[in-house]
């Protein structure tokens, strides 16, 4: 099994990959257009020719036969080019001495506040090679990468975690709110986020903050948590050092996780090695 960057040959397979993740990953859309467009990009990137803002780092694993069966991705900087929203979970305090009432509500507020920052995204992993350590080195080298070319990013890592969603991929939150103001399917929202048509949230998003005891009691308990399938991924971010700091996706309530990027372990206790039977003296990290 070995982690490459992306070639234009891959695309039947990644095609393949993002048919079969279902509603959620955001970054993955089963769009033939799109992800030829995206890997293109990924090979001009991996040439040097992308700016940070535009930058995408597309890696596939592929095992023993040549079979592409993993992908994962870094992003130079978010919100650079297209707006980047996220939810900042806050909370409003209401008291009345006079009538014995106090009150902590949690709110809800528009924000934009992780622009800039690089991110981990993209990472879906074929469910026949969902054993052993091939989620974990697929995920983590791209940690590596980062170790190995730091200028190329931010000071700051996120990653967004998949939300709740059942096996119709309907969300709570989604039905709770998104449907609202968007009247559309999660799954089409989902999907036009991801080839990239972002005007329609700034354009039908509220700008002020919502109360979350106005949402389904479903709603309120999925918000920061993430899916099943998810869970593996986010044990493995924390043991890296990434923790939630009050972000959550706009659609599903995904956590936002985030760590400095000097900080991250792969970072930070990274070395660079040299294999003894390469002839040219290959490094690795």
């Amino acid at each position: 099994m070995i982690v490459r960057p992306v070639r234009s040959s891959d695309l039947p397979a990644l095609i393949d990959l993002a048919r079969s993740t279902g509603t959620g990953l955001t970054t993955l859309p089963a769009n033939e257009e799109r992800l030829t467009h995206r890997v293109g990009w990924a090979e001009k990137t991996f040439r040097g020719e992308a700016e940070r803002g535009d930058a995408d780092y597309l890696f596939v694993l592929e095992d023993d036969n040549g079979r592409v069966v993993g992908i994962s991705a870094i992003a130079g900087a978010v919100g650079l080019r297209e707006p980047w929203y996220n939810f900042r979970v806050g909370l409003t305090v209401s008291a009345s001495q006079e009538l014995n009432i106090y009150r902590e509500i949690p709110t809800l507020f528009l924000a934009n506040d992780l622009t800039g920052n690089s991110e981990l995204c993209s990472l879906f992993l074929h469910a026949d090679y969902r054993t052993g350590l091939n989620g974990r080195m697929l995920a983590k080298a791209r940690m590596l990468f980062i170790a190995e070319f730091p200028q190329l990013f931010g000071n700051k890592i996120i990653a967004e975690m998949r939300g709740m969603s059942d096996e119709n991929g309907r969300s709570p939150f989604w039905e709770s709110l998104g449907r609202h103001f968007f009247k559309m399917e999660f799954s089409q929202a989902d999907y036009l986020t991801g080839v990239g048509n972002k005007a329609f949230i700034a354009e039908l998003m509220p700008k002020f903050p919502l109360y979350t005891c106005f949402l389904s009691e479903d709603a309120r308990n999925v918000i920061a948590k993430v899916h099943t399938d998810t869970e593996p991924a986010l044990a493995m971010l924390k043991s890296e050092g990434f923790s939630y700091q009050g972000y959550v996706d706009i659609f599903d309530a995904g956590p936002a996780v985030e760590c400095e990027t000097s900080k991250i372990r792969a970072v930070r206790d990274s070395c660079l090695l040299y294999t003894s039977d390469a002839a040219d003296d290959t490094p690795c990290v």
